[in-house]
Parts: C-alpha cells; sequence; structure tokens
C-alpha cells in the first residue's frame, strides 16, 4: 500500500504529526533509525502541551511515569528568586505541566501513532534532489527499504535538528543571538528542596546559567555557557559540568553529595528558524523547520504545535488536499507564517530572561508594593503582572500582544528603584 505521507523521524514532531494524520484517516508511513541518546534535552514541559496530549489520549499514559511541574522558579547569583507557579495562568490550559523521562515520552507518542494506524519502518531515510512537481524525494533504496514501489506523494522532515531537507536543498537559515553550549546529566542525592514538589530551578550563574529538573527517583540537572567560556572549565563534558557543580555557588551545596547515574551530554546550536520550510513535495515540521532556546522549555512545545497547525491548516481538509498543489501551499503558508510568530514570541519573552529586566521589574514591583502596600489597586497590578508573564511562560499568552505590550512597557516606562537589568544579566564569557 502507498502511503499517502511519508514522515522521516519519529520524535515527538514526527509521530505527533503521524497519530493526527491517521486520525484523519491518511495511510502515513514513518521512518525511523531507531538510534537515539540516552538523555535528551526537553525533559520540562510547559502546560500547553497538555491540550496535544489529551487530544491523543495519552495524558494518563504520561503522567504514570511523569514527575508534576507546578512551575518555575529562578534564582540569580545576586541572591534575588522570583517563584513562577501555573496557578494563575489563563483558563484556557491547565495549571501544571509534567518533567518527563524524554526516551519514554518519544515512546510513548510513537506507539499511539502505531495504535491509530501509522505504520513505521526502521531505516534511515535518504533523500536527493527531484524536480519541479516533487523538489525533493526518496532515493530507491529507501524506497525499497519500506517495500514501496510507488512514491509517497508528499515527505515530512521531522529529522530534527539535522534539517536533511534543508541541507539537500540548500536552504539556509537564520541564527540567534547567542553560542552557547550544555552539559547535562541525571543525579541522586542532589539537594532540591523547593516547594511544591517538581518545581523546576532556573539558576542565574556566575556565568550562563543552569536548570534543575526533578524527575521520578532523580534529578536532571545541566548547565548553559558560552562556548568560549566552556573552554576553560576543562577538556571533556564531564570536567566541564563537574567544574561548574564544584564552582558555582548557586549549585556547589546543593551538588556536594550528588551522584551522577548517567553520562553527560552536550547539546549546541539551539537558536534557529530556516529561511523556507516547504516547496512542491514536502514540508519541514518540527526542529527541522526551527528551535527556540530552551530556558523556559520551549521546545517540546513547539514540536508538538508545529505537528498541530500542518493539521490544522493543511491537512483537515482529508486526504483530497493532496490533490491540489495550490491548496497545500497557502495552507503551509499560514502554518509557517504562526511557527515563526511562535518563534519570535517565545525569543522576546527569552530575552527578558537573559538581558535581565525580569528581575528588575521583579525587584520594581516587591518595593512598590511593600511601599503602597494597603493602597487600591496594588494587588490588582501585582496578580495582573504576574497571570500575563505565567501566561506567556505556559505558552497560553506567549504571542498575546496585549501581554508583550504590557511587559515592554513596563520595561520601558515603570522600572523605579532597582538595579539596572544589566546587572541581572546572563554574563557571557569572562
Amino acid at each position: 500500500m502507498t502511503p499517502d505521507l511519508a514522515i522521516l523521524g519519529a520524535g515527538p514532531a514526527g509521530s505527533t504529526l503521524a497519530a493526527l494524520l491517521a486520525q484523519r484517516g491518511f495511510k502515513v508511513l514513518v521512518f525511523d533509525d531507531a538510534k537515539r541518546p540516552e538523555l535528551l534535552v526537553g525533559e520540562s514541559l510547559v502546560p500547553a502541551t497538555v491540550p496535544v496530549m489529551r487530544r491523543l489520549g495519552i495524558e494518563d499514559r504520561v503522567k504514570a511515569y511523569s514527575q508534576h511541574k507546578p512551575g518555575v522558579s529562578f534564582l540569580h547569583r545576586s541572591g534575588s528568586r522570583i517563584d513562577f507557579h501555573f496557578g494563575p495562568i489563563a483558563k484556557s490550559l491547565p495549571t501544571y505541566a509534567y518533567n518527563i523521562p524524554r526516551p519514554q515520552f518519544d515512546d510513548t507518542l510513537r506507539e499511539r501513532a502505531e495504535e491509530l494506524g501509522a505504520r513505521f519502518v526502521t531505516h534511515r531515510a535518504a533523500v536527493e534532489k527531484g524536480d519541479s512537481s516533487r523538489e525533493i524525494r526518496l532515493t530507491d533504496e529507501t524506497l525499497a527499504a519500506a517495500g514501496l514501489t510507488e512514491h509517497p506523494r508528499f515527505l515530512i522532515d521531522a529529522t530534527g535538528r539535522a534539517r536533511l531537507f534543508a541541507r539537500t536543498l540548500g536552504i539556509g537559515a537564520k541564527s540567534g543571538e547567542r553560542s552557547d553550549v550544555a552539559y547535562f546529566a541525571h543525579f541522586e542525592d542532589f539537594d532540591h528542596d523547593f516547594e511544591p514538589a517538581g518545581q523546576v530551578v532556573i539558576s542565574i550563574l556566575d556565568h550562563g546559567w543552569s536548570w534543575r529538573i526533578p524527575l521520578p527517583g532523580r534529578l536532571s540537572v545541566g548547565i548553559v555557557i558560552h562556548k568560549d567560556a566552556a573552554k576553560t572549565y576543562g577538556d571533556t563534558p564531564e570536567e566541564r559540568l563537574d567544574h561548574a557543580l564544584k564552582h558555582e555557588p548557586l549549585l556547589r551545596d546543593a551538588a556536594r553529595n550528588a551522584r551522577r547515574i548517567t553520562p553527560v551530554m552536550t547539546y549546541t546550536n539551539y537558536q534557529l528558524v530556516s529561511d523556507r520550510g516547504h516547496g512542491p513535495g514536502w514540508a519541514a515540521c518540527g526542529d527541522s523547520f526551527g528551535f527556540v532556546d530552551p530556558m523556559l522549555s520551549p521546545g517540546l512545545f513547539m514540536a508538538l504545535e508545529s505537528a498541530r497547525l500542518f493539521e490544522e491548516h493543511v491537512f483537515a481538509k482529508g486526504p483530497e488536499v493532496l490533490d491540489s498543489p495550490d491548496l497545500l501551499a497557502a495552507g503551509f503558508e499560514a502554518a509557517e507564517a504562526e511557527l515563526h510568530d511562535w518563534h519570535e514570541s517565545w525569543r522576546e519573552l527569552i530575552r527578558h530572561f537573559y538581558d535581565g529586566g525580569i528581575f528588575s521589574l521583579y525587584e520594581t514591583g516587591t518595593k512598590f508594593s511593600a511601599r503602597y502596600r494597603g493602597w487600591p489597586g496594588i494587588a490588582f497590578m501585582e496578580n495582573h503582572m504576574t497571570k500575563h508573564i505565567a501566561s506567556m511562560a505556559s505558552g497560553a499568552f506567549t504571542r498575546r500582544k496585549y501581554s508583550r505590550g504590557l511587559v515592554n512597557f513596563m520595561r520601558q516606562h515603570m522600572l523605579r528603584d532597582c538595579r539596572p537589568p544589566e546587572d541581572y544579566a546572563v554574563l557571557p564569557a569572562g
């Protein structure tokens, strides 16, 4: 049976899209090379991922092996602390998310896609340039490996940061502002006395920043530093992570009795968006199109959201849409426009944390509330700002013009009696 679509890659974007399209009655084939590292970035989700899980009917499965995530706390090297909880976020989303073992989460998405009728082939698919009607095509060897005598009608690139189609076609990309590298591993006996249980902690260090993500029975700990600073921490990933845990004041006490139970993994190149994400006969989904900074954990959401946008704008019309190149192009243009807006919105929000603006706003608000406590409207202002920032970080208000404008207005006009943002900024290489 010749599939309507072939998806290259069985990560979160590819498996989610396969499941959604199988629900729509599409015949879907997914190529998966079955090669995954032991650890993957993207262990902490935002509340906006939960509706997709519910739609696929997998939330209870994910909940069974994951850690409930109530929010995120931010610690600063100066001693400042900001606690965000998902309780006050927009009513359109649940007030929680999950911290997940990534390999198990990816397997759940794949299993659900198979249950819905998608077919998976264990093979590393190869492609080559095509013609004007099919800009890129599977090689004859790949078709044979899948037992296909005819080419699928459409191809989806879900190969992640490999960006297989873009590289084959010579499509460029725009990089983000930073040039950092992350080193991370799982630990036991790493002190993490933050309440409520499951609270993620982001620490702004002397150089770079770190994450602490509670998982069942362990803690995921990572450092993110400029690639030049990393060279001064040691020669290997293990040496560099160990150096940070021993010398960074916000980490060393908590890590004193910690025992690493996994290899140290390295992650780089996480701010990039392709110049073009679709063409005749193909489209790029998830990280294959673009990926953002991991500070606020938007990566998994963007993978699932990419799949949802493709389904909504293109494939909701049913398999017959594949007979109309004009409808396909218009649908992907709409989906890509939303993806660009998502990427820009996340970058803008994350920039407020990198350049110190959020900490300056928090200091201003704390002192203002203490000085005028009891005045009418003070509690409303506090709750209003908290709701909008938390809702932006949750994926609910991230793209909302009012929320973005509110934060920018407060930064431009309302910073008073506080340290300037540059005092709170994440520092580059020393």
